[in-house]
């Protein structure tokens, strides 16, 4: 497995490059600013991309960690054009999140069973089929398109109209749609896929608009398989200090759904295969702060700290203080 980065050098240029374990550096590869345009030359040449990488390595070296501090990571994957970039997600998918969201919408509806709950059954009777078998849908939600995608180390804002700005550390896949209309998963990143869990406990019907927030994904994509179990930590710092913080266990071994089955029901639409372009998918959290009861506030630090996935993703929380009407003109 190898791990992809994008970043702007010192010359504020666009680069690609590998990032090298242990020795603190990225390689840039020869030729490419974007994963995107990689990926698709890899499928052209019927070449995996790890090898397709390989061959195009520089000699060049490049200070990782100056790049971290300066703010210079982009998101790992992203389109030219932002309106490209379809982001969507599943939720319900793993163990841990199902108590959680279960609690939250009882409460709400004191109802005996929760159609979370109902959902959740329905992923455990049927969310990893045989090979080659069509499994249960999961839940799906919409997120937005490539400006909700935060770079690395960037602020994560809470919008003025919004009640709450929560973290949601989980995987997502990251895709590319071939010439043909293929989807091609290029390889996973992890992410926070922020949310307004206030709004959501309202009313479970208020999911969707909980979700059309800002997300981020990285700092790095890792290129190759899942492994069944991966662990980790979620922290949210407060003034330098921990305020809260959960192990980070993802993996098809925590998951009710196969990610192949995940897959299958968003690329089933044919309106998610149009040639060029690509998807950001986040597969479902184990559990979120909101579900102990702390409550994130403007300054807090999200970090997601997965080492198989090289460096923490981190980022600040921003509370937006002016909420504006959007007023419609008649044409």
């Amino acid at each position: 497995m190898i791990r992809l980065v994008q970043f702007i050098d010192d010359a504020g240029a666009r680069r690609v490059a590998l990032s090298s374990e242990g020795e603190g550096k990225l390689r840039p590869i020869a030729g490419y600013a974007r994963v995107y345009d990689l990926a698709l030359e890899a499928i052209r040449a019927r070449a995996p991309l790890a090898a397709f990488v390989q061959e195009r390595l520089s000699t060049e070296r490049v200070d990782y960690e100056q790049v971290l501090q300066e703010g210079r990571l982009l998101p790992p994957l992203d389109h030219p054009d932002p309106a490209r970039c379809v982001v969507s997600l599943t939720g319900l998918t793993h163990i841990g999140s199902a108590t959680s969201r279960d609690q939250m919408h009882a409460a709400a509806a004191a109802a005996p069973v929760t159609d979370s709950a109902k959902m959740f059954q329905i992923g455990l009777a049927g969310g990893k089929p045989s090979p080659g078998q069509i499994g249960a849908e999961p839940e799906w939600a919409y997120k937005g398109d490539g400006r909700c995608v935060i770079a690395p180390g960037h602020p994560l804002i809470q919008p003025a109209f919004a009640y709450d700005g929560g973290e949601e550390a989980e995987i997502a896949g990251l895709y590319v749609v071939a010439d043909d209309g293929t989807p091609w998963r290029i390889g996973f990143a992890v992410g926070n896929e922020f949310a307004d869990h206030v709004l959501e406990r309202k009313n479970y019907l208020y999911l969707a608009h909980s979700k059309l927030r800002q997300c981020s994904i990285g700092p790095e994509l890792l290129v190759g398989a899942l492994p069944a179990s991966v662990a980790g930590t979620v922290r949210i710092l407060r003034d330098d200090t921990v305020a809260w913080s959960r192990p980070f266990e993802s993996g098809e071994a925590h998951m009710c759904h196969s990610i192949a089955n995940l897959e299958h029901h968003h690329f089933k639409y044919e309106l998610f295969r149009r040639p060029g372009d690509i998807h950001i998918h986040f597969f479902g959290a184990n559990g979120v702060s909101f579900g102990d009861g702390f409550q994130t506030a403007d300054g807090d630090l999200f970090e997601i700290d997965v080492p198989l996935f090289g460096q923490p993703l981190r980022n600040p929380l921003r509370v937006a203080e002016h909420q504006q009407l959007v007023q419609i003109q008649t044409l």
